[in-house]
């Protein structure tokens, strides 16, 4: 794996106080990692956001930055806490109170990928552990960040919108709820991570683009939202999960033979997304 931890597609001006970040769309699979792997090529990419970075890669065109992780999920999860770590996984941990998220695999480093598929038999070091979140997940971290930061002072809020997608079967857990399945769900962690101006601003648009919106279910946003929404400070977090049967196969792990005129939809949603940064909306709190 290239030791690059992330890309970061600057604007030639920034124009916004919006930032777009894609934790989970990253590819670059260590060599390493998938000669120690029990899975197939394709199963071992099925927690992966792919070509999310694809979709939203317009932001900058807007003037808005765009933040996109390398490292694959399956490998660190960078929408996890740090402390976040598995002793069924990671040798030299000492045990302690466990979170369903690790309990199930899911910790910072994972141990299943999608449908709780183990990765690999047997344990890693706590110096691979490290060397992982040293590498990959720091340097993310202190990028979207310093990112969040300069939209403040630049323009007195910071907006994130958190890029991600979702299985089509995950929505079938919670069809009891929907009279039809939502093919985006936008999470505010139900309102504590965005002011309520700015979810309902972002449904409107993908409403208009002729998708169907839920809001926090199935889901609410996880430690991206948590930590960098923080509506009292002017500080604004907003999770966006996309359904993949829109635009890919997800057997294959493959772009559907329409994703170009999705990634133009998508990309026009983007277009007026990265305008709630310029005063579009006004907040309540401003």
């Amino acid at each position: 794996m290239s030791r690059a931890m992330f890309n970061l597609i600057r604007p030639k001006r920034r124009s916004t106080a919006v930032v777009f970040a894609s934790p989970h769309s990253g590819r670059a699979y260590p060599w390493g990692f998938i000669r120690s792997s029990q899975l197939d090529e394709v199963t071992i990419r099925s927690s992966e956001d792919a070509f999310i970075d694809q979709l939203f890669e317009a932001a900058p065109s807007y003037g808005a930055p765009l933040l996109v992780a390398l490292a694959p999920r399956a490998y660190v999860d960078l929408n996890r806490s740090e402390d976040e770590l598995d002793p069924a996984l990671i040798l030299g941990l000492q045990k302690r109170r466990q979170n369903p998220r690790v309990a199930a695999g899911l910790g910072v480093i994972p141990r299943v990928v999608a449908n709780g598929r183990e990765i690999r038999s047997g344990k890693i070091t706590l110096a691979e552990a490290r060397t992982r979140m040293n590498v990959f997940y720091h340097p993310y971290h202190q990028t979207l960040r310093a990112l969040m930061d300069e939209s403040h002072a630049a323009f007195g809020k910071a907006i994130l919108f958190d890029c991600h997608s979702m299985p089509h079967a995950a929505l079938t857990a919670t069809s009891y709820a929907f009279e039809r399945k939502p093919e985006i769900v936008l999470g505010d962690r139900f309102g504590a991570s965005c002011a309520p101006e700015i979810i309902d601003a972002a449904a409107r648009l993908f409403e208009a683009a002729g998708l169907r919106v839920s809001r926090n279910l199935p889901f609410a946003g996880a430690y991206v939202t948590q930590t960098y929404g923080k509506p009292e400070k002017g500080m604004h977090a907003l999770q966006i999960e996309i359904d993949r049967a829109l635009y890919m196969d997800e057997q294959t792990i493959q772009p559907s033979r329409d994703f170009g005129a999705f990634r133009q939809l998508i990309g026009d949603v983007v277009g007026h997304l990265a305008n709630l940064g310029r005063g579009e909306i006004k907040l309540a709190a401003e």
